[in-house]
């Protein structure tokens, strides 16, 4: 089916396929980030605080679904990725309809169960008293969405694992311009506070899936993909391989945010100021975090066809040039910050205190950058190999080993400060690092093994 193929993956200079591929990738990830911080940013110059908490802590939230639902999708990308490589159309075609049948069935599910458990949510997260009520009605409206979200990531795996990444971005940046007309007219013009945030936010997804319907039904380059009614129905395998890949990852990536939401909650019970500010830092870092989490996708979807077509080398350089390029940018991204973190964190809070808290998390965190962009980059390359168990492996450990009880620790021993809260995430990495070399050196082992004895 190599007519058909948006981009070929499998062939030219490995270094360069990767760039042209991560950089729309990056870009889609900065522009789907530009939500939450336009929201934080936006709330902020026409609301209290307490405002700014509840959007904060409202958008982890969101942000850990979301994540855990492109985690699943990762099933998608890879699975499509491999019959791509492999030249297998009707494989492609049953993949994309079981994907459609299974993520709108638990799209619907999940909205209905997350809604039923809103109350239990705010108490979890010790949300502050003043915010709770904010935070009530952003969850609500942001969880009715949920369908809606599910749709975007869905499709844009979809692409993604066809070789474009290039349409999801398109989407995307429909959706964060609306998403930004949207909140000025709900919180700025309407004073709908965070739950014009939530409306804004929601309805630009809409408009985002929307048009990529239209994208869909009126692009030449995808009149190739005819599905039929048998393409919908439940296979065991394909579904099978869709859970087993996206399963740990989505679970994988659920638990990453649950020790960030756990953080959060350990922050809340500072204060208010050292709420708003960790909520703050976790935005910036957000941003940060878009290369590593660009590579991760983008290794996937390149080993993962690689692997399809028996180019085994050439997904192993993927990974090779990916890591390299994380741990060139988390340095670089460390050290300035250790200059500008006041500055930086003033532009979306101008409280002093929120500033010097703030700060003090951010030079912390940020070498998180660079031991993240290393096991990020690995796991990737563990999805496109099928073992995304992996990759749930080493976060676990790392989360439940060091991350949370370090941060708990700083917390208690260092009230003053939020600096060694920030350290506490980058040890938590650095575990996940030496998990994974020890994985991978394992399976080349394993490789070599295995053809001497043929």
């Amino acid at each position: 089916m190599k007519k058909e193929l948006r981009t070929d993956l499998t062939t030219g200079n490995v270094f360069g396929t990767l760039l042209s591929f991560s950089i729309p990738y990056f870009f889609s990830y900065f522009l789907q980030t530009l939500y939450g911080m336009a929201d934080l940013y936006i709330v902020g110059q026409f609301n209290a605080v307490e405002s700014t908490t509840a959007v904060s802590i409202g958008s982890q939230i969101m942000h850990m679904i979301t994540v855990m639902i492109v985690g699943l999708a990762m099933g998608t990308t890879v699975s499509i990725g491999h019959e791509v490589g492999a030249r297998n159309e009707k494989r492609v075609f049953e993949t994309i309809g079981n994907t459609v049948v299974l993520f709108l069935s638990l799209s619907v599910v999940a909205a209905v169960l997350l809604m039923l458990c809103i109350d239990p949510i705010v108490k979890v997260m010790s949300t502050p008293a003043e915010a709770v009520e904010s935070t009530v009605s952003y969850l609500t409206i942001c969880f009715i969405g949920i369908p809606f979200i599910t749709a975007y990531n869905i499709i844009s795996s979809i692409f993604r694992g066809l070789g474009d990444s290039k349409s999801p971005m398109y989407f995307i940046a429909v959706a964060c311009i609306s998403n930004i007309v949207l909140d000025f007219i709900f919180i700025g013009t309407l004073g709908m506070g965070a739950a014009g945030a939530a409306l804004g936010t929601t309805l630009a997804q809409t408009i985002s899936v929307a048009v990529a319907l239209i994208r869909i039904k009126t692009d030449r380059n995808m009149q190739h993909i005819r599905l039929s009614g048998e393409d919908f129905r439940p296979k065991r395998a394909v579904m099978g391989k869709l859970l087993a890949i996206g399963v740990p990852v989505a679970v994988q990536d659920g638990f990453i945010q649950i020790s960030f939401l756990l953080i959060t909650v350990i922050a809340n019970r500072r204060g208010l100021f050292d709420a708003a500010a960790v909520g703050v830092v976790e935005k910036i870092i957000g941003i940060l975090f878009l290369v590593p989490s660009s590579l991760l996708s983008s290794v996937s979807a390149l080993a993962a066809q690689n692997m399809g077509a028996g180019k085994k080398e050439r997904a192993k350089k993927t990974l090779k040039y990916a890591m390299m390029t994380a741990v060139v940018f988390g340095i670089v991204s460390a050290l300035l910050m250790q200059f500008f973190a006041e500055p930086v964190v003033g532009i979306f809070r101008g409280e002093p205190e929120v500033v010097h808290l703030g700060s003090q998390y951010l030079r912390g965190y940020v070498w998180d950058c660079v031991f993240a962009g290393v096991h990020f980059c690995f796991s990737g390359y563990f999805c496109a190999r099928g073992l995304s168990g992996l990759s749930f492996l080493h976060n676990a450990v790392a989360i439940v080993c060091a991350r949370i009880p370090l941060a708990y620790l700083a917390s208690k021993l260092f009230a003053d400060t939020l600096f060694p809260m920030g350290l506490a995430t980058v040890t938590g990495s650095a575990v996940s690092v030496v998990i994974c070399i020890i994985a991978y050196l394992y399976l080349e082992k394993k490789v070599r093994i295995y053809k001497v004895r043929i």
